[in-house]
């Protein structure tokens, strides 16, 4: 239960987050933050507060040395989170088939979405949105996307707001970030 949202414009990403750590039957406000910057990457996470950690923690992966900074993703930056969940004794296997977990992640202007089975998703739309609120934040980001005078920061709030207001286990307070 969760929700982390993330928007870019091509030069600056954002990403922003609830508090919200739950088992299903309970949800708590945690002070440990579902998004975070390691080196030059934000990130913001869901799924588990395990992988999260080991995400902020334990991940070593240097910058994109290359133009093709979709490949650098797909390959030398998803093999250091393979291997750095799997070392943490995270990552799981469902009948031969490897599993992560959900989260986000911003690089050079580009905004990602990183799936359970490992694969990065690059939008258009230039935002995304993961965890059990991801549809109303989608639905906010959406209506905002047009909105120049509204700021990217803003725009993270008012879809965790509604995602909040609308979601069960999504909880303030929010935690945003933003690239330089």
């Amino acid at each position: 239960m969760t929700c982390i949202v993330g928007i870019t414009d091509g030069r600056t990403v954002t990403i922003g987050g609830d508090s919200a750590g739950s088992d299903g039957w309970h949800v708590a406000v945690r002070s440990d933050s579902k998004v975070f910057q390691v080196g030059p990457y934000l990130m913001g996470f869901t799924t588990s507060y395990r992988m999260g950690q080991l995400l902020r923690y334990s991940l070593t992966v240097g910058e994109p040395d290359t133009w093709d900074v979709d490949r650098f993703m797909v390959t030398t930056f998803i093999e250091a989170v393979r291997e750095c969940l799997s070392t943490g004794g995270y990552a799981r296997n469902d009948n031969g088939q490897e599993q992560g977990g959900q989260f986000l992640v911003g690089i050079h202007g580009r905004l990602y979405v990183v799936g359970d089975d490992y694969q990065i998703g690059h939008t258009i739309s230039g935002y995304a949105a993961v965890g059990s609120g991801y549809l109303v934040a989608l639905g906010s980001l959406h209506s905002t996307a047009r909105t120049p005078e509204v700021t990217s920061q803003q725009r993270a709030v008012m879809a965790l707001e509604a995602a909040a207001e609308l979601t069960e286990g999504v909880r303030p307070p929010f935690t945003v970030v933003q690239s330089e």
